[in-house]
């Protein structure tokens, strides 16, 4: 069963992330929100609204496009696209994602961002991605500089 309620909110996240609205993408999401992905790792709702707000206060050339939407029951998906250039090294990313959700009144409750680690990571950060990007210890010192980011940020912006 396709529910369209569930579809448009997935297309209303998308939208609001390719204006760089944040704000409008965390109304998205319920307070129970549990994101995953592979290079913040798990995060809460307070955690995942403030990373977006971030990462969009800080990167004006990020483009966005996503197709595919779809929902069944209360799990959905979303086929979406990322070209940036990485703030750390000003290398051009175009990142392909597979985001899977879960629902709860209405509202995203679960997020699961799926994209090959190792391909972004030769693309962000060049020699090191290619020599380290498949090990765990590359995957842990992003995601530890990531988490380092992002309480950086929700300090400065309470």
């Amino acid at each position: 069963m396709l529910i369209k309620e569930h579809v448009a909110l997935i297309e209303k996240f998308y939208t609001a992330f390719n204006e760089k609205d944040a704000k409008t993408m965390t109304a998205c999401y319920h307070k129970d929100l549990e994101f995953e992905d592979p290079a913040f790792g798990v995060l809460d709702y307070d955690q995942a609204s403030a990373m977006w707000a971030m990462l969009l206060s800080g990167n004006n050339d990020i483009e966005i496009a996503f197709k595919n939407a779809w929902s069944e029951n209360e799990f959905g998906g979303v086929d979406w696209e990322a070209k940036y250039p990485f703030s750390k090294t000003g290398r051009k990313v175009h990142n392909v994602i597979d985001a899977k959700f879960e629902f709860k009144d209405g509202l995203i409750v679960g997020h699961r961002d799926y994209f090959d680690f190792y391909k972004w990571s030769r693309m962000a950060l060049g020699l090191p991605g290619i020599l380290l990007g498949w090990t765990d210890y590359l995957h842990k010192k992003v995601q530890t500089q990531c988490a380092s980011m992002l309480d950086k940020y929700m300090t400065e912006n309470r």
